[in-house]
């Protein structure tokens, strides 16, 4: 069973959480900081906790229909004792009566605890702002958009990720060919050669991501790359105070085929670049072979934009640890016409007087 963990203000007794800005964990009622350190002995202290046991007989004989409760967790806030219901992948989120931050530990145990995390470096309205920057200067996009968009939702949510790490041993054997011209007085010549090329080696892969959630689009989540290795720390529970976080429901088996797709691709490409100084080049056959392969799990920082506008939901992502922002925008469907009649008249325009002056010119 699952048990939430909050971590409370020796000062003040207040719910902290961590702030993205100082890097520290920090109660944002009396200001005081804390170093990531500390709370790691913390959590060492938390695990040795015995929960209590007080169990009290039904009084109602009602029950669960089949299926009905499926994928459903409860938990008790131990700020207010108001209860916090999620789905069975939430790792941290808020109670939703004091607000107070939780991180639900159980959801992390074992094989589901990630080996590292890279923190949150922009806060909610550096989020805010990037939204707007995205907007800037888009001449399709409805003016009303611009002028009376309102963010529905905003969360800071740490998104589960599978890096894999290996050594790519890779084969490939092309078919070529070279073309040789030249003319005498009474013909014209071509002499074709035919060669097989053939290219091997070995390319180091590390951290290639995969993100381990069906929740968030995989094409976002690419776009939103990279991410910058060198901020990576080990994890600990306290990095996801105040932030909600997935546990992943695509495991690393299911993850292999796309990472191994990407490896494909950089390798061939690779590979493919140093056949050089003929006239065509055909791929005939390749092999590629991974040793010393690795994956870790790992949890990377986004904040994830929900906005309305007529009556359609969009959805806009930026990367927690760089700024970089993804979504797409609405058309205004009146500019994009106006904008393609006056396209096809500067067009028209300029064939008509292309033909007007060959018609000038020819004699």
């Amino acid at each position: 069973m699952a048990e939430i963990q909050e971590y409370k203000c020796p000062c003040c007794g207040g719910a902290i959480a961590f702030d993205s800005t100082v890097q520290k964990m920090k109660c944002p009622y009396c200001d005081t900081e804390f170093e990531m350190e500390t709370l790691a002995g913390y959590d060492s202290a938390l695990k040795d906790d015995q929960p209590n046991k007080m169990k009290w007989e039904a009084a109602s004989d009602g029950s669960w229909q089949e299926g009905e409760a499926d994928g459903l967790s409860t938990y008790v806030c131990q700020s207010c004792g108001g209860e916090i219901a999620c789905d069975e992948n939430t790792a941290a989120t808020s109670c939703p009566y004091c607000g107070n931050p939780v991180v639900l530990t159980g959801q992390l145990a074992g094989d589901l605890k990630p080996d590292a995390v890279i923190p949150f470096k922009l806060d909610k309205k550096a989020a805010k702002a990037a939204l707007k920057a995205h907007c800037e200067g888009k001449r399709l996009l409805p003016k009303v958009f611009k002028d009376e968009n309102h963010i529905d939702k905003i969360k800071g949510v740490y998104i589960p990720f599978w890096l894999f790490d290996a050594k790519a041993n890779t084969n490939m054997r092309y078919r070529a060919t070279k073309l040789r011209t030249w003319s005498d007085n009474n013909y014209d010549y071509t002499e074709t050669s035919y060669f097989s090329v053939s290219r091997g080696g070995s390319i180091r892969f590390e951290r290639i991501p995969v993100d381990g959630s069906t929740k968030m689009p995989d094409d976002v989540m690419e776009s939103l790359e990279p991410f910058r290795y060198k901020d990576m720390v080990d994890f600990q529970t306290a990095y996801l105070a105040g932030y909600l976080a997935d546990k992943y429901d695509v495991d690393a088996k299911q993850s292999e085929k796309r990472a191994n797709k990407r490896i494909r691709k950089s390798a061939q490409d690779a590979f493919d670049a140093t056949v050089k100084g003929y006239t065509t080049v055909t791929k005939e056959a390749g092999s590629i072979r991974l040793t010393d392969a690795k994956v870790r799990y790992v949890l990377f920082p986004v904040w994830l934009l929900h906005t309305t506008w007529n009556e359609e939901n969009y959805l806009f992502a930026m990367n927690g640890q760089t700024g970089k922002m993804v979504g797409d925008l609405p058309v205004d469907k009146g500019a994009y016409k106006r904008w393609l009649f006056g396209l096809t008249g500067i067009i028209g325009a300029v064939l008509y007087i292309a033909f007007y002056l060959l018609w000038l010119w020819v004699p």
